[in-house]
This record gives structure tokens, C-alpha cells and sequence, in this order.
């Protein structure tokens, strides 16, 4: 246990696992807080699609050969959640077809782009890098981290500002629309902070895995408690400890940072099972 422990003091000394960590804490919290309403407005699933447009715009950027590629990707993945919501609003289209269509086509194209314009030798490892988020994380400048946490502030200020808006939207949006609340700017709102999220989650988790960020805490926080606020905070609670956990795991057995974390969050969401059937008899 002590060795563990000299290990990971060493690593912590290094400015790239500082970043990662802080990173870390920072995607996890704002994921888990919009995450409880994307779970509630059974639209849980704009994670995988979102995260396969920035796939796909990554893999653009990369045949361009971007000096910067975060602010390109941000930009497409942002735009797609616009089209994603209008185009769900489409009667002709639904909600999980136009999520299917998108994910699956910005998926293939970002695939096909990097193998038609490979940059480096390894186009396997890459793919499997940007995909599981296996060492991505890692490799964050100082100028990353600091878009990260300028964006992060944004994300919590805007939840914490709006709060009883996106609590009333959740719930009951034609009620909130029948008061007199703009529900489809505040979805719009949601929908673009979904994609900042998306964007700044591939580093840590991966683009299949973005979508654990979201649901586990969620849904794990759900088996314990019933109002929103309280299943709101643990939530980050959890997201925030299962993100430590797994990059500590990771870290010090040389693991996949992605899947490492996204594990810890299983295990806990089996924890909050059996809590939630203890507290409930």
C-alpha cells in the first residue's frame, strides 16, 4: 500500500497529470448536472450522437491540419446540436432517428477521413485514442486546460442562474410554455451546452464512452433520492468521485483512463442499487 502510494505522489508531481485531473473534475461536474435532465427528458442518447459529430469534425480537422482543432470542433458539434433539436421537433423526422442518423453518418464519414488522409503511421492507435480516450487525457496543453476551465464556469453559471427554468422544462415544458417561459430557447441553450460538454469530455472518456459521463451519475443518484435538487447533487457528487477514482486507478495501474473511469462508475451505480433497496424497505 505504501509503494501505491509513493507512486502516486510521484505521478502527481507532473504537470500533466495535474492537468488531467483537474480537467477531469471539471467535465465530470458539468456533465452530471445537465445529465439528470437529459435522463428525465428521455433524450439521453444526444451524448452518443453529439460525441460521433465531434468524431467526425476531429477527423476534418485533422485532414486540414488545424494548428488549434478544439475551437473547430466545438463550433460543428454546436451547430449539429441546433440542427439535432430542430430537426427532432420535425414531424417527419423523429427525435432518435434524427439522433441515429447522425450519430451513425458523422461516425462513418470521420472514419473514412482519417483513413483516406492519414497523418501518422499508427491510424489503428488513433482511432482507438480518440474513441476510448486511452491516453488523450495525457497529452492536455496549458491552454486546453484553460479553455476547459473558462467553459466549465460558463456551464455551472448558467445551471446555477437557470436553475428553476431548466427544472420547469424538464418536467413540464408545456407548462413552463403556457407561463409565458421560452422553453424552446432554453432547450436551444441546453442543447449547445450539451455539445461544450461533448467536446470537452472526448479527451477523458472518448467518443463511444462520452455518454457513461451522463447517464451513470444520473441514473445512480436516482436510486437513492427523488427530488431534483437532491438527486442533482449527488450526482455531481458521484460524478466528480467516480472521475477521481478511475484516474487514480488509472494512473497508478496503467490502465485506459476512459474505461477505467467509466468501470468505477458502474460499480457505483450498482452500490446506489442496493442502497436505494435498503432505504426503500
Amino acid at each position: 500500500m505504501s509503494a501505491i502510494m509513493e507512486n502516486l505522489t510521484t505521478y502527481l508531481q507532473y504537470p500533466f497529470v495535474q492537468y488531467a485531473l483537474i480537467v477531469g473534475v471539471l467535465i465530470a461536474l458539468c456533465s452530471s448536472l445537465f445529465g439528470v435532465t437529459l435522463v428525465l427528458k428521455r433524450f439521453s442518447f444526444i451524448g452518443d450522437g453529439l460525441a460521433h459529430v465531434a468524431f467526425g469534425a476531429m477527423a476534418v480537422a485533422s485532414v486540414l491540419n488545424f494548428s488549434n482543432n478544439m475551437f473547430f470542433i466545438l463550433l460543428v458539434t454546436m451547430l449539429c446540436a441546433i440542427l439535432l433539436l430542430h430537426t427532432g421537433q420535425n414531424t417527419k423526422i423523429k427525435g432518435d432517428a434524427a439522433i441515429a442518423m447522425l450519430s451513425v453518418g458523422a461516425l462513418a464519414v470521420g472514419y473514412l477521413l482519417m483513413h483516406l488522409f492519414a497523418t501518422g503511421p499508427n491510424l489503428a492507435g488513433d482511432v482507438c485514442s480518440t474513441l476510448f480516450g486511452s491516453t488523450s487525457i495525457l497529452t492536455l496543453t496549458s491552454g486546453e486546460v484553460k479553455l476547459c476551465v473558462a467553459l466549465s464556469i460558463i456551464v455551472v453559471c448558467f445551471f446555477i442562474f437557470f436553475y428553476n427554468k431548466i427544472f420547469a422544462i424538464t418536467f413540464d415544458e408545456d407548462f413552463a410554455k403556457a407561463t409565458g417561459s421560452r422553453a424552446d430557447l432554453y432547450n436551444l441553450f441546453i442543447a449547445v451546452i450539451i455539445a461544450v460538454i461533448i467536446v470537452l469530455a472526448m479527451n477523458l472518456v472518448g467518443s463511444l464512452l462520452i455518454s457513461a459521463l451522463i447517464i451513470f451519475p444520473a441514473l445512480s443518484a436516482m436510486r437513492i433520492f427523488q427530488t431534483f435538487f437532491s438527486v442533482t447533487v449527488c450526482s455531481a457528487v458521484m460524478s466528480v468521485s467516480c472521475s477521481l477514482g478511475g484516474m487514480v486507478l488509472s494512473v497508478v495501474g496503467g490502465t485506459p483512463v476512459g474505461a477505467t473511469i467509466v468501470a468505477v462508475q458502474i460499480a457505483a451505480f450498482a452500490a446506489a442499487c442496493v442502497v436505494g433497496k435498503v432505504l426503500r424497505r
